[in-house]
């Protein structure tokens, strides 16, 4: 059946569902203002490694191990995993996902690939090409600022336009609509000893090191006694939007005018307006960016300033924990996403909202031979179902 919505969308005859995701962070991120919503939260940035890269690859095998028991299914169950960091040649998810054994689609869309899993996970269940999928992706302080930066040592002055990019990990199943119902149904018939399955039972031999976590519950899981189904009831896939920016430490106004073109495909393909939506989420935009994109989607008579959020502002608590225009990274939009925004529509005090993580397209290479900073952007519609 064909599914494509207008120029840039798909929108899914019979929609996927998001039955279980999980989040990991850093220990800043504990401490900011959402530390209490994650389901792990490191007790130092290293979880039991000696380099950062290790690390990270430490919270994807976490993230999606926790995402598995969950949803009471093992890496066995899955027909393909999406997923990619910010590294050179996606280094931390190779190391993250090998031991699953879960055929893996290596992506890379800078910040926005939260958004880019989803949608190709979304797309391969609602084609029938797999009963199950998941999407991971992870960001790192330590690694990313080495990569694109300076080394950690050099403590450099960073301006209040640049954002911080944040320590943590997510992971999420898709599964069809009758797999959303029996996870349902097993959630109400196992309460509360629904626990998290090993990593043995989920086929993945890890050999980490010793690592200790300040959980919110104690078991890994959250509850998962929820009334409300997430579809993902289409996506939008954004293009690369270059607007001559060329300052690494300014990602939101880098990262906005792709932002404001996906919204406003997004809206003309699916004939609607903005405040069809309960919010319109961003992924790390800050508090730059969030000026910028109303500003540029105002320009082209698309109003989003009363139900406009964004992941990075929502992280930290900027004046206090010295984060800049806020929070950034793969990590941002995906740990936030998780633990923040699902529960909400789960709970019912959302009902629909465009996802549209962001990301900046730029490479030591490309910065150090003068390029510009590309953006992109991607849209996914999660919608709460009976």
């Amino acid at each position: 059946m064909y599914q494509k919505q207008g120029k840039w969308s798909l929108r899914f005859s019979e929609a996927p569902f998001i039955l279980e995701s999980a989040s990991v962070v850093g220990t800043k991120e504990g401490e900011g203002p959402l530390g209490g919503l994650f389901d792990l939260v490191g007790d130092d940035d290293k979880f039991g490694q000696n380099t950062w890269e290790k690390a990270e690859s430490s919270m994807q095998r976490d993230a999606l191990t926790t995402a598995l028991g969950k949803a009471d299914l093992g890496a066995s169950d899955m027909d393909y995993v999406f997923a990619g960091d910010l590294l050179g040649q996606s280094m931390a998810t190779t190391f993250g996902v090998e031991n699953f054994r879960i055929p893996w689609f290596g992506i890379y869309g800078a910040c926005s690939t939260c958004g880019e899993a989803l949608s190709l996970a979304a797309a391969f269940v609602a084609a029938g090409y797999a009963r199950y999928a998941a999407a991971v992706t992870s960001s790192h302080f330590g690694s990313a600022e080495k990569q694109f930066r300076f080394p950690n040592q050099y403590a450099n002055q960073r301006p209040m336009c640049a954002t911080w990019t944040v320590t943590g990990s997510a992971a999420f199943v898709i599964g069809q609509g009758d797999c959303a119902s029996e996870n349902a149904v097993n959630a109400n018939i196992n309460g509360d000893s629904n626990e998290i399955a090993s990593v043995n039972n989920n086929n993945c031999d890890n050999d980490e090191g010793e690592k200790s976590y300040t959980s919110s519950n104690d078991i890994y899981k959250k509850e998962t006694n929820k009334p409300r189904r997430v579809k993902i009831e289409g996506i939008t896939t954004g293009v690369v939007v270059d607007y001559g920016i060329k300052d690494a430490m300014n990602m939101g106004a880098a990262m906005a005018p792709a932002a404001c073109e996906l919204i406003v495909n997004h809206l003309k393909d699916f004939g609607r307006r903005a405040d069809y939506y309960d919010k319109i989420i961003t992924g790390d935009l800050g508090s730059v960016g969030h000026k910028i994109l109303i500003d540029l989607c105002r320009q082209k008579g698309v109003d989003i300033s009363k139900n406009h959020e964004d992941c990075g502002m929502k992280m930290f608590d900027s004046a206090n924990q010295n984060t800049g225009a806020g929070g950034s990274g793969c990590g941002c939009s995906a740990t936030v996403l998780s633990a923040y925004y699902l529960p909400k529509l789960r709970s019912g005090e959302l009902n629909r909202i465009l996802f549209v993580p962001t990301g900046a397209l730029l490479s030591p290479v490309s910065f150090n031979e003068g390029e510009s900073v590309p953006g992109i952007a991607h849209g996914v519609v999660l919608e709460a179902v009976i």
